[in-house]
């Protein structure tokens, strides 16, 4: 990128007249400095966003809440930016743009810094163990426990968890916190976007525009490869890193009620931020156009003249001074005519409506890998960082240069998008035949006899061999039995004894296992992933294939919609753009997709002080149809929404050229008549001359 400004400049100091080079180096210099700093606050914001995707699965089960609770967590970024981009578009464009994001970067940072703050001052994390009660025990403690279920109850609960006054110390409260710093993470972000890319579009040549955002673009697709590597590396630390001994904790990262240290990427994303606001300090207003300069030497008519020169078609020059008051005046007709414009329209239905398929993708294709191939969080993570976003960046990337050298039109830059959408789409049906089958959970997903039955219901946990124990259905503690199943609790297994300690605990005298006299279970849910590892390398390559090719269609689809306006509405159209895609599907998709999702558990969790929290496991045949399903469901609305897009863009290009064919017919004649009038007037006066020289020969 640092090439191609070089090259810009020299082309634009040949462009001038060379007799004022100093403006014009400092205009390149100045012009280099924002795209590295629009690049770094781009980074920064995109990966603290993709951290917080990648840290869902951690939340949600440290705070013991739904999914459609965590996408209304995810949304509320969506929702900060709903408080104030239309307006810090439609003023931004007018004041000073670099100084107005470097505002919204320390936003951003304050924002993120407040996600990690409920670590600091929530108690430690309690999970369900039935391993607890023979740990630093001199005898170890039966499993299968007899007594009246009454007393039962009571024994089995945390023995920290008080009687009364327990609402206080749950953890309802403590993810309003995430959701304030996520909405003050979207007020922050909003003038980073519209702001930046109106201002390189602004003073940057027009063959090279589209190359300058498809460099931005891509830098906001690598950041979320550090974040989802960041979210990998926390992953694997546990949540109360620091706090406890490790020693005691007799979970590992592939299970179910693991959390990482979620709090520390957040911090570290915080400071990131913090940095990428210095730059904007140091930026100019405005910078001066190529060719804008006046000679020193010249006379005034040239110097006036020069003065009063049109700019460029596409670009549009912010107003040194223009008082407030006259700003807001113009707001509510300018956002009427940009609203009056179908092509624009149309396209927003269509950005809406496959962005809602996009957000509701990526908020949850980790969780998807963990559940549905049975993989940890930690490595879901680093796959998505490692395989599938260098894809979505390379594509980017690309897609701006084909459309470069393609030299595409509007026309051009929609087909190429819709084509790349499509043949996407296509391919993301395949993902249909990617199954993988559930989980053995004994009483869940199948019988105590191994019969599949995908039904859960509570009295299909208690069977003939685990009747003489008293166990609770709403436990989640699962054991791997010897027969390879899995079973949701010892007691529920039929455990009586137990030896060892933390995760080298074996369950002894298991009635309900039985596997040739071996009557054994030991901690942590059984694999049984076999098929899933077959199927998941071709998922994975699917994954990167259709997301390189949707991907070329982003940078002509984004530069589509800044070419189909008028320039005077450029920065408006952008921050409208922003705010309906941010109302309309960064704020929605989360929670229904959640919704949908919650739909397929099979096993929820329960919270301590009574109520559902988070989901343990899934039905992944249900989870796939509504996950897949949904996404492409979404698709299918928007190409057919696509048809009459094309159509009125194909009406309006029409009539854009026969006014250019008009404007420029009349020019031409009116040339001509000057012409002909000239012709005409030199023939009289040659006719005249005759006349008198005939005259002088009569006479």
């Amino acid at each position: 990128m640092e090439d191609r400004s070089e090259e810009d400049c020299a082309q634009e100091n040949r462009q001038s007249d060379g007799t004022n080079s100093k403006p014009s180096g400092s205009r390149c210099t100045s012009l280099r400095m924002f795209l590295v700093a629009l690049s770094f606050a781009y980074f920064a914001k995109a990966l603290s966003g993709s951290y917080m995707k990648s840290t869902i699965t951690q939340l949600e089960r440290h705070f013991d809440i739904p999914s459609y609770l965590i996408g209304v967590i995810d949304g509320s970024f969506e929702i900060g930016n709903l408080l104030v981009i239309a307006f810090v578009s439609y003023f931004g464009a007018k004041l000073h743009r670099p100084k107005i994001i470097a505002l919204g970067c320390l936003l951003m940072s304050f924002g993120t810094f407040i996600i990690a703050l409920p670590h600091f001052i929530i108690g430690r994390y309690e999970f369900e163990t039935s391993v607890r009660w023979v740990v630093n025990s001199t005898q170890n403690s039966s499993p299968c426990r007899g007594g009246l279920p009454e007393d039962l109850t009571q024994a089995d609960r945390s023995p920290q968890a008080p009687s009364t006054g327990c609402e206080g110390e749950s953890n309802l409260s403590m993810w309003i916190y995430v959701l304030l710093g996520n909405v003050l993470r979207g007020i922050g972000e909003t003038p980073v976007q519209p702001l930046g890319i109106s201002y390189i579009d602004d003073f940057a040549t027009e063959e090279n525009a589209a190359l300058y955002v498809g460099c931005v673009q891509t830098i906001s697709v690598v950041g979320p490869v550090f974040g989802y590597l960041l979210g990998s590396l926390c992953a694997k630390i546990y949540v109360d890193i620091g706090f406890v001994n490790m020693e005691t904790i007799t979970i590992t990262p592939e299970d179910a009620r693991w959390v990482g240290a979620w709090w520390l990427g957040y911090l570290i994303a915080g400071v990131i931020t913090l940095l990428s606001a210095i730059p904007f300090w140091f930026l100019p207003r405005s910078l001066p156009t190529a060719g804008s300069s006046v000679p020193k030497k010249g006379t005034q008519e040239e110097a006036c003249f020069i003065k009063e020169a049109p700019h460029p078609k596409h670009k549009y020059q912010a107003e040194e001074h223009t008082r407030f008051i006259e700003m807001a005046k113009d707001f509510i007709p300018t956002l009427r005519t940009l609203l009056g414009h179908p092509v624009y329209v149309i396209y927003l239905y269509v950005v809406v409506i496959q962005l809602n398929s996009l957000i509701g993708m990526v908020t949850y294709k980790p969780k998807y890998i963990e559940q549905h191939f049975r993989q940890s969080a930690s490595k879901a993570n680093f796959l998505m960082g490692v395989i599938n976003i260098p894809a979505v960046a390379l594509g980017m990337f690309s897609g701006g240069l084909l459309m470069k050298r393609l030299k595409l039109n509007i026309m051009g830059a929609a087909k190429f998008a819709f084509c790349t959408s499509l043949i996407g789409y296509v391919l993301s049906m395949f993902f249909f035949a990617m199954s993988c089958e559930n989980a053995k959970v004994a009483g869940v997903t199948v019988s105590y006899n191994n019969v599949d039955t995908v039904s859960y219901d509570k009295h299909s946990l208690f069977m003939p061999c685990n009747s003489d124990c008293f166990c609770l259905s709403s436990e989640w503690d699962p054991v791997c039995g010897q027969n390879g199943i899995t079973y949701v609790s010892p007691c529920l297994a039929g455990c009586t004894t137990s030896t060892g300690s933390g995760k080298n605990t074996v369950f002894s005298n298991c009635s309900c296992v039985g596997v040739a006299g071996n009557f054994t279970a030991a901690t942590s849910q059984c694999p049984n992933k076999d098929d899933c590892d077959r199927m998941f390398p071709y998922f994975l390559a699917l994954s990167v294939i259709t997301s390189f090719i949707i991907s070329l269609g982003g940078t002509p689809g984004y530069m589509f919609l800044i070419r189909c306006i008028k320039p005077q509405l450029k920065s408006l159209a952008l921050g409208f753009h922003a705010l309906a895609t941010r109302t309309l599907a960064g704020i929605p998709a989360p929670i229904y997709f959640g919704a949908i999702i919650d739909t397929t558990c099979l096993k929820w969790g329960q919270k301590r002080c009574g109520g559902i929290g988070a989901c343990r496991i899934y039905n992944t045949t249900a989870y796939r149809i509504a996950y897949l399903g949904l996404t492409l469901s979404l698709r299918t609305i928007s190409f057919i929404i696509c048809i009459p897009g094309f159509i009125l863009l194909s009406r309006q290009l029409k009539e854009e050229e026969k006014k250019s064919i008009l404007i420029n017919g009349g020019t031409e004649l009116e040339a001509l008549r000057k012409e002909e009038c000239a012709v005409l007037n030199s023939d009289q006066v040659a006719h005249a001359k005759e006349n008198s020289s005939d005259e002088h020969a009569q006479l």
